[in-house]
């Protein structure tokens, strides 16, 4: 809704009297548009064909109240935010029970015009700030979106010839040449990866990512995980462990499940320098799937755990990446209807727990546990 553009307002009241009254009185004001309803039905109904840009909501009505009504508006996913102004003549009408319906303001009648009419300015001012600030964010995320699709594009060509040239497709290179090109080819394939992070976040993030749902065995996955990164823990020297007492299934996209795991196990591996990685899968309290990965790596401060899973997080860690990855993991959880949980104390490693609804148990006697490397 731009400052110039008309201002729908929906008044909602089961008293004619009152309906012409606030006609009457926003008519005057040429910007806005005034369309009424004499009862919750036909308010909500109003509201889906064509959302509103105020909402002036009497409480007290036959059938679905004003409390009722602006508590459905605020449920309902598919609708822009619309600022509701509650009325209404009763006192022992709540203004804590309409705020926490989902309302913005409470006014009682008989209430003062010009008292009236400034709620509404307000409730127009709100309205804008809103719209604005949705319009800047989509307008930022959209840029980001096209700018990282199409990074990746030169990224990827231009690795390809680089390999070209190491292979001496080209002619011969020396030593030191082919040195400087296999640094290239490594930050481009960083970038490369930062790049398809980000735009994996975007498309979580609007929404726009979908799940290839079906049943996975968490074991199996994290198995996988474990033999894919055991050349990273070698090379540190750190024992790598998978341990599990019994088998289990979840429902889930089996892709976006491994990038959650691989990522919570590359971080630990990668900020721990000595000590062992340690991975647990278990059935917690609430009967959910846990799987931890615990480290022995220099811990995460109280300050940092509470903003860890932000956008561009990256914390202070002179090995710190994108802040990307963890942002996404948790997103990925969330969309599988589970969390990410952290429990860490600096200078005593940290615990990542992955909490995944449960599919399936086959609970098996024996303890099995996978020790992958030695250190």
């Amino acid at each position: 809704m731009s400052n110039s553009s008309a201002v729908n307002i929906l008044a909602v009241d089961d008293a004619a009297d009152n309906l012409f009254l606030l006609e009457s009185l926003l008519d005057e004001i040429d910007e806005y548009q005034v369309h009424l309803a004499e009862n919750g039905e036909e308010a909500l109904a109003a509201i889906a064909k064509s959302p509103p840009d105020v909402i002036l909501l009497d409480i007290m009505m036959p059938g679905l109240n004003g409390y009722d009504v602006a508590k459905r508006v605020r449920e309902n996913p598919h609708l822009p935010y619309i600022p509701i102004l509650l009325l209404t003549a009763h006192e022992k009408s709540s203004l804590v029970k309409g705020l926490d319906a989902g309302a913005d303001d409470f006014l009682r009648k008989p209430f003062d015009v010009d008292e009236l009419l400034a709620r509404v300015r307000a409730m127009v001012r709100l309205k804008r700030s809103i719209d604005a600030h949705r319009y800047m964010v989509k307008q930022r995320d959209d840029f980001v979106a096209r700018l990282t699709h199409d990074l990746r594009t030169p990224l990827v060509a231009a690795n390809r010839v680089l390999d070209l040239c190491l292979r001496g497709t080209f002619g011969d290179i020396d030593d030191e040449a082919q040195t400087a090109l296999a640094n290239i080819i490594t930050n481009n394939t960083n970038l490369l990866k930062m790049a398809n992070t980000l735009l994996e976040v975007y498309r979580h993030d609007a929404g726009q990512k979908s799940l290839a749902m079906s049943n996975v065995s968490l074991n199996s996955l994290a198995d996988q995980v474990v033999t894919e990164l055991l050349p990273l823990a070698q090379e540190k020297g750190l024992k790598l462990t998978l341990e599990s007492n019994g088998d289990y299934g979840i429902k889930g996209d089996q892709l976006e499940l491994r990038r959650v795991i691989t990522n919570l196990v590359g971080n630990a591996i990668k900020f721990t320098d000595t000590g062992h990685v340690a991975m647990r899968l278990r059935l917690s309290d609430d009967e959910t799937v846990c799987l931890d990965i615990e480290d022995t790596g220099p811990g995460i401060s109280k300050e940092e755990q509470h903003q860890i899973f932000e956008w561009f997080r990256q914390g202070d860690h002179m090995r710190a990446g994108s802040g990307l990855g963890l942002h996404l993991s948790q997103r990925i959880a969330q969309l599988h209807g589970g969390t990410i949980m952290l429990t860490s104390e600096p200078g005593e490693g940290s615990t990542f727990s992955l909490k995944l609804p449960l599919a399936k148990v086959a609970q098996t006697a024996n303890v099995a546990q996978k020790e992958v490397c030695d250190r």
